[in-house]
């Protein structure tokens, strides 16, 4: 089953600048691991060194926060979208 990924501008450059890609997976980890095989450089930004969901990386599918259904365990059907945002931190 196709799932969209939706990339940040700050992820494009490891993804051949692409906006978005379409990965084949049935839960949001099987995704993960094709994407970062298929693109090593997204590896460091979207999973820990233990494989698990990087703090700083923000993941929806469709309008729901992984974080909060079943993380990197998250069952996804055909069509499903998938946004990626990193955390954004700072001020004064």
């Amino acid at each position: 089953m196709a799932v969209e990924i939706k990339l940040p501008t700050v992820l494009r450059a490891a993804a051949d600048g692409q906006p978005s890609v379409s990965v084949d997976g049935a839960t949001v980890g099987d995704v993960f691991s094709t994407l970062v095989e298929k693109y090593p450089g997204l590896r460091d930004n979207l999973l820990d060194d233990a494989g698990g969901m990087h703090k700083f990386v923000n993941v929806y599918k469709d309008d729901d926060d992984i974080r909060y259904l079943d993380g990197l365990d998250t069952k996804l059907t055909d069509g499903d979208v998938l946004t990626i945002l990193p955390a954004v931190a700072g001020g004064a």
